[in-house]
């Protein structure tokens, strides 16, 4: 029905914008020429108004599927005219229909009969593109760069029409599937667990309110039941002094919520610094569970390697700019060497002496890997090569697979096709819908595991 309804927008449109042509080639009655006329343009008018309509989705999510019906339409009245214009030359329907012509050619008509469809489908398409613009959150800069430069270059705009409806559709449905899918575990409170959820960030990052590290996923938890915190050390410290932080912080939070014991949930350095607190700084009884995702339990041999081969002056000079940057914005002692250091292999094979699991405490571990540096975005698109150089298997732009397993071990996360999941994408870093992994989904799982777990 949808297609029915779709052919009937293109047709109405076409014959809107072509309709001195059309008129010229078969005139209608009299009687019908204005009713005709005004129907177009109220239908004109109304579908710039209300494109389509949107049952179950939010505000945004109507006004980005109006904006690619915009487009939609746009695009296949462009065709349709390119079709039609060399059908009328071909032919020369116009000189018969119009004896009057004469001599002159007809590409000076159809150019006239431009100066209506420019202005009309333009319209359509400045509608639209300005609809996705401010409503889309995964449509790529360049795209829309391209979009606005070159939306009027034959064949390339086609080809530019293409893939923009291509993302704008699997956004809509996408997110649309989100919600559905969301509502059910909402209602179902699936991820109401019995302890608070404390998401402990990694190295080189810091629990920034207008910027979540972890991206959409402490929304799509809360909206699911759970109560969640954050870690908030600072961005690059010594394990032993993330800890401590870490500590202090679980501290307030089983104060200010009452409860027994939190689930940590740590990403990447944010998992060691967990073990160190759990193990060396007495907070075993106050941890129901820890999951790490993505953590060098066993170190990163290439960060090893860097730390040994580049010059002390490059390493400095990385040390001095890291650390007043981030003092600036908010850390009080920032420790970019001492952070990366407590990484290293031989580091990190120490601390799994020095701090073994505690009885009491749930582990869990889970992992993801990159297809291909392309997978990521830079650094991670050249840090990939080095984990693969040093390491010698499969990595997320960071950590090398087998360092991250620890305690039950979840497996290791994929996507549909050669991308992978990088070290960002598992915890939502770029906001990105990747193909054949749900984000969202995985941590909501995640969490209702260990609900499922009486945590």
């Amino acid at each position: 029905m949808e297609y029915c309804k779709r052919f009937l927008r293109v047709l109405l449109v076409f014959v809107l914008a072509n309709l001195a042509l059309l008129e010229t080639l078969a005139p209608p009655p009299d009687w019908l020429t204005l009713p005709l006329l005004f129907g177009l343009l109220a239908y004109y008018l109304w579908f710039h108004i209300r494109p389509r309509r949107a049952k179950g989705a939010t505000h945004r999510l109507r006004a980005l599927l109006g904006g690619y019906e915009l487009l939609f339409v746009a695009f296949f009245v462009i065709l349709a005219e390119m079709a039609f214009y060399p059908l009328l030359l071909a032919t020369g329907a116009l000189h018969r229909a119009v004896p009057a012509l004469g001599a002159a050619p007809d590409w000076v008509f159809l150019a006239a009969n431009l100066l209506l469809f420019v202005p009309l489908v333009g319209a359509l398409l400045v509608n639209g593109f300005f609809r996705v613009l401010l409503t889309s959150k995964h449509l790529r800069v360049v795209w829309r760069v391209l979009l606005l430069l070159c939306w009027w270059v034959p064949l390339f705009n086609l080809y530019l029409f293409y893939r923009v409806l291509k993302a704008v559709r699997h956004e809509y449905y996408f997110e649309l599937s989100r919600l559905e899918n969301e509502a059910v575990h909402a209602e179902n409170r699936d991820c109401e667990t019995r302890y608070p959820i404390v998401l402990v960030h990694g190295i080189f990052f810091r629990d920034w309110q207008l910027v979540n590290y972890w991206g959409r996923i402490p929304r799509a938890l809360t909206r699911c039941g759970a109560t969640v915190f954050y870690g908030g050390q600072q961005s690059a410290l010594p394990v032993a002094q993330s800890a401590a932080e870490l500590a202090e912080r679980l501290q307030a939070v089983l104060r200010e919520t009452g409860a027994e014991k939190v689930n940590l949930i740590a990403h990447s350095k944010g998992g060691l610094d967990s073990r160190y607190a759990i193990t060396r700084l007495g907070l075993a009884p106050h941890v129901a569970s820890l999951t790490t995702v993505n953590t060098p339990h066993r170190g990163c041999i290439f960060a090893e390697e860097l730390l040994r081969t580049l010059p002390k002056g490059v390493i400095a000079w990385m040390e001095r700019r890291y650390n007043g940057l981030f003092r600036t914005l908010g850390d009080a002692s920032p420790d970019f060497l001492g952070g990366v250091r407590d990484l290293t292999r031989e580091n990190c094979l120490c601390f799994n002496r020095e701090t073994p699991d505690q009885e009491g405490v749930f582990y869990q571990s889970v992992m993801s890997t990159m297809q291909k540096p392309s997978s990521a975005g830079f650094p991670l698109n050249l840090t990939w090569h080095l984990v693969r150089k040093y390491d010698r298997e499969a990595n997320d732009g960071l950590v090398a697979r087998s360092s991250a397993e620890w305690g039950h071990f979840l497996g290791n996360l994929s996507a549909s096709g050669r991308r992978g999941v990088s070290h960002g994408d598992v915890v939502d870093l770029m906001r990105e819908d990747i193909p054949g992994f749900d984000v969202r989904e995985f941590y909501i799982g995640l969490v209702k595991g260990l609900k499922e777990k009486g945590f």
